[in-house]
């Protein structure tokens, strides 16, 4: 994948969003995104679509809330990163 990474952490950055992308030894790509529902869900939408270089052929989505469960970030993350 093309620059996904890249395209992935200017999107959560560009939505205010906290957390990390990598590439995993299989190739695949993990995320860990915390922010506020609706700015997750237009990431996630995003990151289905991918960028004009990269092929999305599949995403796997677990929710989850923080462990403050207010659905707050936890302040783990101080911004988005590529790992």
């Amino acid at each position: 994948m093309v620059m996904y990474r890249d395209f992935v952490k200017r999107g959560a950055r560009a939505s205010g969003l906290v957390g990390y992308v990598k590439n995993l030894p299989d190739g695949t790509v993990e995320m860990l995104a915390q922010g506020p529902k609706d700015k997750l869900e237009t990431l996630l939408a995003r990151v289905r679509k991918g960028s004009l270089l990269s092929r999305v052929d599949n995403v796997d989505v677990q929710w989850r809330l923080p462990a403050n469960t207010a659905g707050e970030p936890t302040g783990q993350y101080s911004n988005f990163s590529i790992v």
